[in-house]
Protein backbone atom coordinates (compact mmCIF):
# COMPACT_ATOMS: atom_id res chain seq x y z
CA UNK A 1 0.00 0.00 0.00
CA UNK A 2 2.75 2.48 0.96
CA UNK A 3 4.65 1.71 -2.25
CA UNK A 4 1.51 2.28 -4.38
CA UNK A 5 0.78 5.62 -2.70
CA UNK A 6 4.41 6.70 -3.12
CA UNK A 7 4.53 5.78 -6.80
CA UNK A 8 1.20 7.49 -7.40
CA UNK A 9 2.47 10.71 -5.83
CA UNK A 10 5.66 10.58 -7.88
CA UNK A 11 3.67 9.91 -11.03
CA UNK A 12 1.49 12.98 -10.49
CA UNK A 13 4.52 15.17 -9.89
CA UNK A 14 6.31 13.82 -12.95
CA UNK A 15 3.42 14.97 -15.10
CA UNK A 16 4.40 18.58 -14.43
CA UNK A 17 7.45 18.10 -16.67
CA UNK A 18 11.07 19.27 -16.50
CA UNK A 19 13.69 20.04 -19.13
CA UNK A 20 15.42 16.78 -20.05
CA UNK A 21 16.76 15.32 -23.29
CA UNK A 22 13.95 13.97 -25.45
CA UNK A 23 16.10 11.34 -27.10
CA UNK A 24 18.78 8.91 -26.05
CA UNK A 25 19.84 7.52 -29.44
CA UNK A 26 23.61 7.83 -29.84
CA UNK A 27 25.15 8.65 -33.21
CA UNK A 28 28.65 9.88 -32.32
CA UNK A 29 31.34 9.14 -29.74
CA UNK A 30 31.15 12.57 -28.12
CA UNK A 31 27.41 12.08 -27.70
CA UNK A 32 28.10 8.75 -25.99
CA UNK A 33 30.60 10.42 -23.63
CA UNK A 34 28.01 13.10 -22.86
CA UNK A 35 25.24 10.61 -22.09
CA UNK A 36 27.51 8.28 -20.12
CA UNK A 37 28.71 11.28 -18.13
CA UNK A 38 25.12 12.28 -17.52
CA UNK A 39 24.50 8.87 -15.95
CA UNK A 40 27.06 9.81 -13.28
CA UNK A 41 25.08 12.95 -12.56
CA UNK A 42 21.76 11.11 -12.43
CA UNK A 43 23.09 8.63 -9.85
CA UNK A 44 23.66 11.58 -7.51
CA UNK A 45 20.64 13.66 -8.50
CA UNK A 46 18.28 10.79 -7.81
CA UNK A 47 19.76 10.31 -4.34
CA UNK A 48 19.64 14.06 -3.71
CA UNK A 49 15.94 14.28 -4.52
CA UNK A 50 15.20 11.13 -2.48
CA UNK A 51 16.76 12.85 0.53
CA UNK A 52 14.86 16.04 -0.22
CA UNK A 53 11.51 14.24 -0.45
CA UNK A 54 12.22 12.53 2.85
CA UNK A 55 12.70 15.92 4.49
CA UNK A 56 9.85 17.70 2.67
CA UNK A 57 12.33 19.98 0.89
CA UNK A 58 10.76 21.52 -2.23
CA UNK A 59 8.66 18.35 -2.29
CA UNK A 60 6.72 18.71 -5.53
CA UNK A 61 9.70 19.67 -7.64
CA UNK A 62 11.93 17.09 -5.94
CA UNK A 63 9.43 14.32 -6.74
CA UNK A 64 9.21 15.43 -10.37
CA UNK A 65 12.99 15.49 -10.77
CA UNK A 66 13.29 12.13 -9.00
CA UNK A 67 10.84 10.43 -11.37
CA UNK A 68 12.12 12.02 -14.57
CA UNK A 69 15.76 11.30 -13.65
CA UNK A 70 15.02 7.61 -13.17
CA UNK A 71 13.25 7.47 -16.52
CA UNK A 72 16.18 9.17 -18.23
CA UNK A 73 18.72 6.85 -16.60
CA UNK A 74 16.84 3.83 -17.99
CA UNK A 75 16.58 5.39 -21.46
CA UNK A 76 20.24 6.35 -21.66
CA UNK A 77 21.43 3.00 -20.33
CA UNK A 78 19.67 1.26 -23.21
CA UNK A 79 21.18 3.67 -25.74
CA UNK A 80 24.67 3.27 -24.31
CA UNK A 81 24.41 -0.52 -24.43
CA UNK A 82 23.34 -0.33 -28.07
CA UNK A 83 26.30 1.93 -28.91
CA UNK A 84 29.01 0.26 -26.77
CA UNK A 85 32.19 0.31 -28.94
CA UNK A 86 34.04 -2.62 -27.36
CA UNK A 87 33.76 -5.63 -25.05
CA UNK A 88 35.24 -3.76 -22.09
CA UNK A 89 32.58 -1.09 -22.25
CA UNK A 90 29.81 -3.65 -22.75
CA UNK A 91 30.95 -5.50 -19.60
CA UNK A 92 30.92 -2.31 -17.53
CA UNK A 93 27.45 -1.41 -18.77
CA UNK A 94 26.23 -4.89 -17.81
CA UNK A 95 27.50 -4.27 -14.27
CA UNK A 96 25.78 -0.89 -14.21
CA UNK A 97 22.52 -2.54 -15.21
CA UNK A 98 22.76 -4.92 -12.23
CA UNK A 99 23.62 -2.18 -9.75
CA UNK A 100 20.96 0.10 -11.18
CA UNK A 101 18.36 -2.64 -10.73
CA UNK A 102 19.17 -2.88 -7.00
CA UNK A 103 19.28 0.89 -6.67
CA UNK A 104 15.96 1.41 -8.44
CA UNK A 105 14.21 -1.27 -6.39
CA UNK A 106 15.37 0.37 -3.16
CA UNK A 107 14.32 3.83 -4.32
CA UNK A 108 10.81 2.69 -5.18
CA UNK A 109 10.01 0.31 -2.36
CA UNK A 110 8.35 2.91 -0.17
CA UNK A 111 8.29 6.41 1.21
CA UNK A 112 11.79 7.88 1.72
CA UNK A 113 13.05 7.16 5.23
CA UNK A 114 16.28 7.52 7.18
CA UNK A 115 17.07 3.81 7.31
CA UNK A 116 16.78 3.26 3.55
CA UNK A 117 18.54 6.58 2.91
CA UNK A 118 21.83 5.15 4.17
CA UNK A 119 21.65 2.37 1.57
CA UNK A 120 20.53 4.84 -1.10
CA UNK A 121 23.76 6.76 -0.49
CA UNK A 122 25.83 3.58 -0.80
CA UNK A 123 24.17 2.44 -4.02
CA UNK A 124 24.31 5.92 -5.53
CA UNK A 125 28.08 5.81 -5.12
CA UNK A 126 28.30 2.29 -6.54
CA UNK A 127 26.44 3.32 -9.69
CA UNK A 128 28.49 6.52 -9.87
CA UNK A 129 31.79 4.62 -9.77
CA UNK A 130 30.68 2.26 -12.52
CA UNK A 131 29.26 5.05 -14.70
CA UNK A 132 32.51 6.96 -14.33
CA UNK A 133 34.45 3.89 -15.47
CA UNK A 134 32.19 3.55 -18.50
CA UNK A 135 32.70 7.22 -19.37
CA UNK A 136 36.48 6.94 -19.12
CA UNK A 137 36.35 3.91 -21.40
CA UNK A 138 34.48 5.94 -24.00
CA UNK A 139 36.91 8.85 -23.67
CA UNK A 140 39.81 6.43 -24.23
CA UNK A 141 38.06 4.96 -27.25
CA UNK A 142 37.60 8.44 -28.72
CA UNK A 143 41.30 9.25 -28.33
CA UNK A 144 40.66 12.97 -28.80
CA UNK A 145 41.15 16.13 -26.75
CA UNK A 146 37.52 16.97 -27.50
CA UNK A 147 36.37 13.75 -25.87
CA UNK A 148 38.35 14.64 -22.76
CA UNK A 149 36.73 18.07 -22.52
CA UNK A 150 33.23 16.60 -22.91
CA UNK A 151 34.06 14.23 -20.05
CA UNK A 152 35.41 16.99 -17.80
CA UNK A 153 32.53 19.37 -18.51
CA UNK A 154 30.01 16.59 -18.01
CA UNK A 155 31.57 15.60 -14.70
CA UNK A 156 30.83 19.08 -13.34
CA UNK A 157 27.13 18.19 -13.53
CA UNK A 158 27.74 15.20 -11.30
CA UNK A 159 29.82 17.18 -8.81
CA UNK A 160 27.06 19.78 -8.43
CA UNK A 161 24.59 17.04 -7.55
CA UNK A 162 27.05 15.15 -5.36
CA UNK A 163 27.76 18.20 -3.23
CA UNK A 164 24.04 18.87 -2.85
CA UNK A 165 23.41 15.21 -2.00
CA UNK A 166 26.04 15.23 0.73
CA UNK A 167 24.65 18.46 2.16
CA UNK A 168 21.10 17.08 2.28
CA UNK A 169 22.37 13.84 3.83
CA UNK A 170 24.06 15.81 6.63
CA UNK A 171 20.90 17.86 7.03
CA UNK A 172 18.93 14.64 7.65
CA UNK A 173 21.58 13.03 9.85
CA UNK A 174 22.25 10.14 7.47
CA UNK A 175 25.58 11.22 5.97
CA UNK A 176 28.50 8.75 6.12
CA UNK A 177 31.19 9.39 8.71
CA UNK A 178 33.44 10.95 6.08
CA UNK A 179 30.62 12.89 4.42
CA UNK A 180 32.15 16.28 5.15
CA UNK A 181 35.49 15.19 3.68
CA UNK A 182 33.70 13.90 0.57
CA UNK A 183 31.96 17.25 0.12
CA UNK A 184 35.23 19.17 0.47
CA UNK A 185 36.88 16.86 -2.08
CA UNK A 186 34.02 17.31 -4.55
CA UNK A 187 34.27 21.09 -4.14
CA UNK A 188 38.03 21.01 -4.77
CA UNK A 189 37.58 18.88 -7.90
CA UNK A 190 34.82 21.17 -9.20
CA UNK A 191 36.95 24.30 -8.87
CA UNK A 192 39.98 22.64 -10.50
CA UNK A 193 37.88 21.49 -13.46
CA UNK A 194 36.36 24.96 -13.90
CA UNK A 195 39.87 26.35 -14.19
CA UNK A 196 40.83 23.72 -16.78
CA UNK A 197 37.69 24.31 -18.83
CA UNK A 198 38.07 28.08 -18.76
CA UNK A 199 41.60 27.77 -20.12
CA UNK A 200 40.49 25.38 -22.87
CA UNK A 201 37.68 27.52 -24.34
CA UNK A 202 39.32 30.93 -24.61
CA UNK A 203 38.82 30.80 -28.39
CA UNK A 204 35.16 29.79 -27.99
CA UNK A 205 33.31 32.92 -26.78
CA UNK A 206 29.87 31.28 -26.57
CA UNK A 207 31.14 28.49 -24.32
CA UNK A 208 33.24 30.95 -22.33
CA UNK A 209 30.12 33.03 -21.68
CA UNK A 210 28.25 29.98 -20.37
CA UNK A 211 31.18 29.09 -18.13
CA UNK A 212 31.17 32.64 -16.81
CA UNK A 213 27.48 32.22 -15.97
CA UNK A 214 28.30 28.96 -14.19
CA UNK A 215 30.96 30.78 -12.18
CA UNK A 216 28.39 33.34 -11.08
CA UNK A 217 25.94 30.58 -10.13
CA UNK A 218 28.73 28.81 -8.24
CA UNK A 219 29.02 31.78 -5.88
CA UNK A 220 25.40 31.33 -4.74
CA UNK A 221 25.62 27.52 -4.68
CA UNK A 222 28.81 27.57 -2.61
CA UNK A 223 27.25 30.11 -0.25
CA UNK A 224 24.25 27.81 0.19
CA UNK A 225 26.50 24.80 0.83
CA UNK A 226 28.20 26.66 3.66
CA UNK A 227 24.92 27.39 5.40
CA UNK A 228 24.77 25.76 8.87
CA UNK A 229 22.69 22.57 8.79
CA UNK A 230 21.61 22.83 12.44
CA UNK A 231 20.24 26.38 12.31
CA UNK A 232 16.59 27.07 13.10
CA UNK A 233 15.96 28.04 9.49
CA UNK A 234 17.77 25.02 8.05
CA UNK A 235 14.79 24.21 5.79
CA UNK A 236 15.31 27.50 3.95
CA UNK A 237 19.02 26.73 3.57
CA UNK A 238 18.24 23.23 2.30
CA UNK A 239 15.84 24.65 -0.30
CA UNK A 240 18.58 27.06 -1.40
CA UNK A 241 20.93 24.11 -1.95
CA UNK A 242 18.24 22.25 -3.88
CA UNK A 243 17.50 25.13 -6.22
CA UNK A 244 21.03 26.43 -6.77
CA UNK A 245 22.34 22.94 -7.51
CA UNK A 246 19.74 22.64 -10.27
CA UNK A 247 20.72 25.99 -11.78
CA UNK A 248 24.39 25.12 -12.00
CA UNK A 249 23.49 21.68 -13.37
CA UNK A 250 21.44 23.23 -16.18
CA UNK A 251 24.26 25.57 -17.15
CA UNK A 252 26.93 22.87 -17.11
CA UNK A 253 24.68 20.59 -19.14
CA UNK A 254 24.52 23.30 -21.82
CA UNK A 255 28.29 23.68 -21.68
CA UNK A 256 28.75 19.92 -22.09
CA UNK A 257 26.43 19.90 -25.10
CA UNK A 258 28.38 22.75 -26.68
CA UNK A 259 31.64 20.90 -26.07
CA UNK A 260 30.14 17.78 -27.63
CA UNK A 261 29.21 19.62 -30.83
CA UNK A 262 32.76 20.95 -31.23
CA UNK A 263 34.09 17.44 -31.85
Amino acid sequence: MHRRRFLHAVGIAAGLGVVLPVRAEILRMNDAINQSGRQRMLSQRIAKTYLQMGQAIDTERSARIFSDSMTLFDRQLGALQAFAPNAENRATLAEIKKSWGRYRDLLLRGKPNCEDAKYVLQLSDEVLTQAHTATLQLEAASGTAGGHLVNIAGRQRMLSQRMAKLYQAANWGVAPANGREQLVQARTEFLAAMKELSGAVREQPAIAAELNLAQQQWFFFDQALHSPVNAENRLRFAVNVATTSERILETMDRVTGMMERLG
